[in-house]
């Protein structure tokens, strides 16, 4: 094997790491953005309902409820299930 070859194969290797290591990068940001928007969810969700058991809650506030607590439950499907 010549020294061109060696070389090619090594920068083959690197690159493979390095794809391997931005595909791990990518998959770690999806996730922590996923909690970030959980967390939002959870925060008006919590904003709803206590709205609602003051007396301040609307129809629209019922439907917001619902709506969130279905976001919620596809982020449980997709990332597990959320900790307090």
């Amino acid at each position: 094997m010549g020294l061109m070859d060696k070389v090619k194969a090594q920068a083959e290797i690197g690159l493979a790491k390095a794809n391997e290591a931005t595909k791990a990068g990518q998959e770690k940001l999806d996730q922590v953005t996923a909690k970030h928007k959980a967390d939002g969810l959870l925060h008006d969700l919590g904003a709803a309902l206590y709205a609602e058991r003051n007396g301040r809650g609307t129809e629209q506030t019922a439907a917001d409820v619902d709506r969130i607590t279905a976001e919620l439950a596809t982020y449980e499907a997709e990332y597990g299930t959320l900790t307090p």
